[in-house]
């Protein structure tokens, strides 16, 4: 995969995220998906650090944009 390639799809996942509000989900239907939803967030927590360890382990920092 291509460094544009892969920056576009991690883009486009934070964009998904964005969409996602589970405030607007029932407490019946937040309890039905918990075990699904707590395995996609572990999921995603892990492959994160994954990724950050290794632009780290390059001798790099992760920054936060400063705001605009």
């Amino acid at each position: 995969m291509s460094t544009n390639e892969a920056i576009a799809r991690l883009d486009a996942a934070v964009s998904a995220l964005r969409d996602v509000d589970v405030s607007a989900w029932s407490e019946d239907a937040l309890r039905d998906q918990l075990g699904e939803l707590s395995t996609v967030l572990c999921a995603l927590d892990a492959a994160l650090a994954r990724v950050a360890d290794s632009v780290r382990a390059r001798g790099l920092r992760i920054e936060e944009p400063a705001s605009v």
